[in-house]
């Protein structure tokens, strides 16, 4: 049964933070694929980094959607996508070298078969929402989850600690990045969230769980009406997908800076 589950429907916002001159966020949406780019470097450098790497996505989109390439080619599409990023990056920055040191952060879900597979690296995160459970499924590359993880700072300390924006990976046209690929059972009801951290940063992972009693879309807008709520410093992008077997049509959309 598993093998006929799709994304039965997908809701998004992406809205402009209330400390900030410009959407550096970007965000796609496809029949199987939700991706979110949180953009750095600047207004200019971010919004294109983040931009470059979602067009970059949307031009693999065929191959990605093709079921007459067989599913493990497929997941390594998916994966050698990031190095794709991570080069357009680079040839940016070439073309124009005012924007070197600019990079983004990438998160995404690409549902295939009975599985969705996470692609990420940076600091934006990847939700599952199964029941009443909300399990994060990415892992934040920052200095603060590095210091986490070795026991050296408590959770109490995460939220004020001044290096709790710092990435230790990004794309950034450096060619230093190792994609790593993770796959995950799908169930039916399942919602799968991609964010930047303009909503992880104000709002805690209950209350992303409770928003989502009802439909897709009010949780969304729930979400973002929350960071408004928490004064939105920074941009903030949502992208939910509930798992299902009716087909829905779901047009490709480019969303945020890459619109």
């Amino acid at each position: 049964m598993n093998r006929d589950l799709q994304f039965s429907s997908i809701a998004w916002r992406s809205e402009l933070g209330l400390h900030r001159q410009g959407n550096e966020d970007s965000g796609l949406i496809a029949t199987n694929i939700i991706a979110v780019a949180d953009g750095m470097g600047g207004y200019a450098g971010g919004e294109i980094a983040s931009k470059t790497v979602i067009e970059t996505l949307n031009r693999a989109l065929p191959l990605l959607e093709n079921r007459e390439i067989d599913r493990e080619s497929r997941e390594d599409i998916f994966r050698s996508s990031l190095e794709d990023m991570d080069q357009a990056i680079r040839e940016k920055c070439e073309e124009r070298p005012e924007l070197d040191g600019m990079g983004t952060t990438f998160t995404a879900f690409h549902l295939d078969g009975n599985s969705v597979a996470l692609l990420h690296i940076g600091d934006s995160r990847a939700y599952q929402i199964r029941g009443k459970k909300i399990t994060r499924l990415s892992h934040d590359h920052t200095v603060v989850q590095e210091l986490f993880d070795q026991g050296r700072i408590s959770t109490d300390e995460i939220g004020d600690h001044p290096q709790r924006s710092f990435l230790t990976q990004a794309l950034m046209g450096k060619a230093n990045i190792n994609p790593v690929l993770s796959l995950f059972p799908v169930e039916p009801g399942d919602i799968y969230l991609v964010c930047s951290d303009g909503l992880t940063n104000v709002v805690d992972e209950g209350k992303i769980l409770s928003a989502f009693s009802g439909d897709l879309q009010s949780g969304v807008n729930t979400l973002i009406n929350l960071t408004y709520q928490n004064d939105a410093p920074d941009n903030v992008t949502v992208i939910a997908a509930q798992i299902g077997s009716e087909r829905n049509e779901i047009t490709t959309e480019l969303i945020g800076a890459a619109r």
